[in-house]
């Protein structure tokens, strides 16, 4: 807001490059060239790349500038020469050998661009903006988000500009900065701060701090209603200037950042902490009231007071509705959500924390329902500290399911990612289970099929041994164990082979009933069809071949604006919906 940008108009332009002259040699050159030349016609047309001087060709007029000097040889042969020394030199060296001095040291210039506007001549229409939201630390650096966006953006026109460049539609990336502008404790936090290693704390009151903001009852209303507010702000003002966007169907999507994911999801559900307390409350008091042992009187006044708290809810609950059908209470958002992104996004861990559990139905409704937004996709590096899956949360069995992996910004005909097939974390292990703790003797047999191993995202390998590694003569038995098993051999002596023979279909069918059921898979690690998602949502960024992980832990949490394979990721989403859509009018229109 501070930055003052000059806007020029650009009047002689450098031959070649068609970069613009400073404004004020310009001006100088633009009102002598008029002074001299004006009412003259030019000798050709406007196709001024063909027209050359001839050598030896006199100047018919000349302008001294500060450090420079332009020369006319004809209305539209105007060539611009530098005064300094060695440039003299040079010209009469050069002039000395039989070259002009145009040919041998002068800059052509030329009035006017090298190609002439049309009414035709302007920017695709916008028919999908992206407001980019981001997390904590914008307190710290002001405006980095406006950086941040504008990163994105130009990755994006340059993914466009490979990609996508046969559409006459655009997307529009829009940054949304709310954090500034709240006030929140105002300094009281700053005047509890001690001053030694001041650096450092100030660092995190502006940037950690804005977690404990958010989990605090006080102040989390406050960060939630910033938010939104903006998103609303933002969108009124573009659709005031682009009064065409609603008309047309325009689109609007939102691509958050840590743990703006958090603040975006809760207003786009309008989850409530205290309405989650009230529940809590109320089902501690149903417990109480069965299991405490009591007086008669105590128990009947409990019972009483049980009743009267049902029944004013149920008076709040009809009032509520009452003024809910007077009132027509305006939605949150003032648009409807068409993909939400998450980008290094710890929302898993905070649905986590609040009581979401896997579910059976496969479907993006158990988290966040289709009706508010149509697509949830959540993008993460995989050393990226800060970032959790969401696809565990719907359906259990997900954590031992590979996230999607985005393909690379170059890579030449990729899959298109709803044809790629779950697999699984490690497709060549074999299985093991809680009941191998107690009976580790039972190794199978050649001819039992192998069942791969069941490996939740981020833990260690699960050895295979009778109890928990204790050393390293137990992980090289976990090893050996691993090694023999993948050939359908066992690493046990022949005595524990031949007591195996006969306890081993005991033990496998305890194994099976035990641990996680086995999922149905093929020999190529694809899981067969079983209850999936009706759509993916953990897509994970490839690491680089010779990247560090422990630097990357540091620096992939903030590497995601300047990412073409995101950019290609989020344009292959938005554009596929679009092109769908216009299919399907088409369609309906034949």
């Amino acid at each position: 807001e501070t930055e003052k940008i000059p806007v020029m108009r650009g009047q002689w332009f450098i031959d070649g490059t068609w970069q613009p002259l400073e404004e004020e040699e310009s001006n100088l050159i633009e009102q002598e060239h008029l002074n001299r030349f004006k009412g003259q016609q030019l000798q050709e047309s406007c196709d001024m790349e063909i027209s050359k001087p001839l050598d030896g060709k006199e100047a018919i007029h000349s302008l001294k500038l500060s450090r420079n000097h332009v020369d006319w040889h004809s209305v539209d042969e105007v060539y611009l020469y530098s005064d300094a020394t060695t440039s003299k030199i040079a010209r009469t060296v050069t002039q000395k050998l039989g070259f002009s001095k145009a040919s041998s040291s002068g800059t052509r210039l030329h009035r006017g661009y090298v190609e002439e506007a049309t009414l035709e001549d302007k920017p695709p229409q916008t028919s999908h903006i992206v407001f980019v939201v981001h997390g904590i630390g914008q307190k710290m650096d002001q405006g980095r988000i406006i950086k941040n966006t504008a990163m994105m953006r130009d990755t994006a026109r340059k993914v466009e500009e490979k990609y996508f460049s046969n559409l006459a539609t655009h997307v529009e990336f829009l940054p949304v900065e709310w954090r500034s502008k709240l006030t929140l404790d105002g300094d009281t936090v700053d005047s509890i701060t001690p001053d030694k290693v001041r650096g450092l704390r100030d660092m995190l009151n502006s940037s950690a701090m804005d977690i404990m903001y958010y989990t605090s009852p006080l102040y989390r209303d406050e960060l939630v209603k910033g938010l939104q507010q903006e998103l609303n702000r933002l969108y009124s003002l573009f659709c005031s200037r682009n009064p065409e966007f609603e008309e047309k169907g325009g689109k609007v999507s939102i691509v958050s950042h840590s743990l703006g994911c958090v603040i975006t999801y809760d207003i786009m559900t309008g989850w409530n902490p205290v309405r989650l307390y009230e529940q809590l409350l109320q089902k501690e008091e149903e417990e109480e009231l069965e299991e405490r042992w009591m007086s008669y009187e105590e128990q009947r006044l409990l019972e009483e007071l049980y009743v009267t708290k049902q029944r004013l809810r149920e008076i709040e609950e009809r009032l509520h509705e009452l003024k809910a059908s007077t009132i027509s209470k305006p939605p949150v958002l003032k648009f409807k959500v068409e993909n939400f992104f998450c980008m290094g996004s710890p929302l898993a861990v905070f649905l986590a924390l609040r009581g979401i559990r896997p579910g059976t139905s496969g479907s993006q409704d158990h988290i966040l329902p289709r009706t508010i937004c149509n697509r949830l996709l959540n993008i993460f590096h995989p050393t990226d500290p800060v970032a959790y899956r969401l696809e565990p949360l719907i359906l259990k069995h997900y954590s031992n399911i590979s996230p999607v992996q985005i393909h690379w910004y170059n890579t030449a005909n990729p899959l298109p990612y709803e044809d790629m097939k779950p697999s699984f974390l490690n497709p060549t292990k074999e299985a093991t289970s809680a009941a191998d703790t107690e009976s580790a003797s039972a190794a199978p047999s050649p001819t039992t099929s192998p069942v791969m191993v069941r490996r939740h995202y981020g833990e260690s390998i699960t050895n295979i041994g009778k109890a928990s590694i204790l050393g390293a003569a137990s992980i090289g038995k976990g090893l050996s164990g691993m090694l023999f098993s993948r050939f359908g051999l066992s690493s046990a002596t022949p005595q524990t082979m031949e007591t195996g023979k006969d306890g081993s279909e005991g033990d496998e069918k305890k194994a099976t009933t035990v641990g996680t059921p086995p999922l149905p898979h093929s020999s190529s690690g694809f899981l067969e069809p079983a209850v999936e998602l009706e759509h993916r949502i953990d897509f994970e960024l490839r690491e680089g071949l010779v990247e560090s992980r422990y630097w990357s832990a540091v620096t992939s949490h903030t590497a995601y604006w300047s990412s073409l394979d995101i950019a290609l990721f989020l344009l292959t989403f938005m554009y596929k919906q679009d092109q769908e859509e216009t299919d399907k009018s088409n369609l309906d229109t034949v």
